[in-house]
């Protein structure tokens, strides 16, 4: 519902410290207006982490910044996408990384500013904010979070997410041909037939070189997009347990929601009962 939505997003930008106070009052009330399912899921709502809730903060301070974060990551990830299908090239997927990182660091710099605000923010936090920024580009999930200002942890960008080491590497340094002796000149215009075969050879052998290089060239940026592809299925397969796990652990807290629920009315009726046995042991010691 939409003023349910309102109430958590309200939550998410709450000083840390009245996050629980908060959400506890929330789901007491919706459990007082009967909305059970509604109280049981605000219930389970986690405490975030101090480098989860700097991150909602400054994304919601921000929000110019979140959304060049936002685009950013989608750029990158395009270009990787493109880069790995054969259709882009290196140097845009340089680009597009180097774009993702100064969104994420404009926003680490603001985020420097509840260090000096709150005073609690360390640099180890702070690290952990630029990590969890840099993983919207990476994972979907976090992207989710990072969009909505919603986060409970801090995130890890994905394996290969920058593909380290090849997209946003700089570009290596042509290797330099071996340059030609001059040779001095002729008296005739025709070279003798000796210098001619060398020459040849010398080409053929410059040629045989290049298509060498080549093929190493060729035979690294398969290898390279290989490990890319298997890092991807990997993280995939990675991130689609953690979802699992998550969802069960979610589960496991509204079923534990429900039972002190269950206690808290349990509690209340035998409160009320030993109430009316009172009132009636009162009431017959003074027939």
């Amino acid at each position: 519902m939409a003023d349910l939505d309102e109430e958590i997003d309200r939550l998410y930008g709450l000083p840390l410290e009245q996050f629980v106070s908060e959400r506890d009052a929330l789901a007491k009330r919706l459990r007082g207006e009967k909305r059970r399912e509604d109280s049981d899921a605000v219930k389970a709502l986690r405490k975030p982490t101090v480098a989860a809730w700097a991150a909602n903060q400054v994304l919601r301070s921000q929000p110019e910044q979140r959304r060049a974060l936002l685009e950013a990551g989608d750029a990158l990830r395009s270009a990787q996408d493109d880069l790995l299908g054969g259709r882009g090239d290196a140097a845009t997927a340089r680009s597009a990384a180097e774009g993702e990182r100064r969104a994420v660091g404009g926003l680490v710099s603001a985020a420097r500013g509840l260090a000096r605000d709150e005073g609690f923010l360390s640099d180890a936090v702070l690290d952990r904010v630029r990590d969890t920024l840099h993983a919207a580009a990476t994972d979907d999930d976090a992207r989710a979070e990072v969009e909505a200002a919603r986060l409970d942890r801090e995130r890890r960008p994905a394996a290969f997410g920058g593909l380290e080491g090849f997209a946003v590497a700089p570009p290596a340094p042509a290797k330099p041909r071996p340059a030609k002796r001059p040779r001095p000149p002729q008296p005739a215009d025709r070279k003798p037939a000796g210098d001619r075969e060398a020459d040849r050879e010398r080409e053929e052998r410059d040629r045989e070189a290049e298509r060498e290089r080549r093929a190493a060239e060729r035979d690294r940026r398969r290898e390279l997009q290989a490990a890319v592809r298997e890092a991807k299925a990997a993280e995939r397969d990675a991130g689609r347990r953690r979802r699992e796990a998550e969802r069960a652990a979610h589960d496991a807290e509204r079923r534990f929601a429900r039972a002190r629920a269950d206690v808290d009315a349990a509690e209340a009726a035998e409160r009320e009962a030993a109430a009316r046995r009172r009132a009636a042991e009162e009431a017959l010691a003074e027939g």
